[in-house]
């Protein structure tokens, strides 16, 4: 896990997503999603560095899909260092963010309240 990559704006990990090299995280000007990303333009838009620090309820951009929305549940109700902690006990403990392409074990769950629980514990 590469902890100083953190959470990407959006929540997706970009500590375990990065760990391939091909990403410095989207707080980098190299950020291959930059121009596209409405998380990035609706965050840096309202002076915000992530979508956790905002008020709303928000699904728009990435934050439409579970993952993302999840996450970034977690980092509002928890705070992000709590996050950033669980990715990397379950990390050490063999969760995987991506097996194969972008799918791994924090996908594929029926809600988000299973997949901050998954977070918190690493456990289904």
């Amino acid at each position: 896990m590469k902890r100083e990559l953190g959470i990407g704006r959006c929540g997706l990990a970009c500590c375990l997503c990065g760990e391939n090299g091909h990403c410095a995280g989207c707080g980098s000007e190299s950020c291959s999603g930059k121009a596209w990303c409405a998380n990035r333009a609706c965050a840096t838009g309202r002076g915000l560095s992530h979508c956790y620090l905002c008020g709303e309820d928000c699904r728009k951009g990435l934050l439409a899909k579970t993952k993302p929305y999840g996450f970034t549940l977690f980092a509002k109700q928890y705070g992000v260092e709590a996050l950033l902690d669980c990715l990397e006990r379950n990390e050490a403990r063999g969760v995987v963010y991506h097996r194969e392409g972008i799918t791994g074990d924090y996908d594929g769950f029926e809600t988000v309240e299973e997949l901050v629980e998954f977070i918190r514990t690493g456990r289904r």
